[in-house]
């Protein structure tokens, strides 16, 4: 099993992306490849922009590792409430070349944030919006006070109720 994951975020220190590629290592037997959205920079999406460029090859290349895989993994950054405008810009851009971003693929879907929230805003928006585009959410998770529930140095959950549920999160997948 091949899985994608990557963090709705372009923060070099992302605390979601720590959150994805862990999640990953619960699971034994799979390929995972960890995107960074920092490689699929494009233009701030319109429709006139479309006109003028045509649809950008980053965007085409993020839609095919997500057809090249068997199953996906995002961890969703919060801003103001919402999802941040770099993973926004590389959805829109996508989603004209293929309404259906998430081809079918079974999903988990997570957040975190330093606070104790967890991003649950932004998740909920995913969950609600995935199926719309294709996306066969198996489960979801909101991991709150990032970093009092994981440990930076050892790159795990401390929290041992929040790795179970992440766990059976992750085992939806199989």
């Amino acid at each position: 099993m091949k899985i994608i994951a990557f963090a709705a975020s372009n923060s070099s220190k992302s605390i979601n992306k720590k959150l994805a590629t862990y999640a990953t290592t619960l699971l034994d037997n799979v390929e995972v490849e960890v995107l960074d959205l920092n490689d699929y920079e494009m233009p701030l999406f319109s429709e006139d922009k479309e006109l003028e460029i045509g649809q950008p090859d980053k965007a085409k290349n993020f839609l095919k590792k997500i057809a090249d895989s068997d199953a996906l993994v995002i961890s969703f950054a919060e801003h103001n409430g919402s999802y941040t405008a770099a993973y926004k810009n590389i959805f829109d851009w996508s989603s004209r070349i293929n309404t259906k971003v998430f081809q079918k693929k079974p999903m988990v879907l997570l957040s975190t944030s330093p606070g104790p929230g967890g991003a649950a805003s932004v998740l909920a928006a995913a969950e609600n919006s995935a199926p719309y585009f294709d996306g066969d959410v198996r489960a979801v998770l909101s991991v709150p006070s990032f970093y009092e529930n994981f440990d930076l140095e050892l790159s795990v959950i401390k929290n041992t109720e929040i790795k179970t549920q992440l766990l059976n999160a992750m085992r939806s997948l199989l």
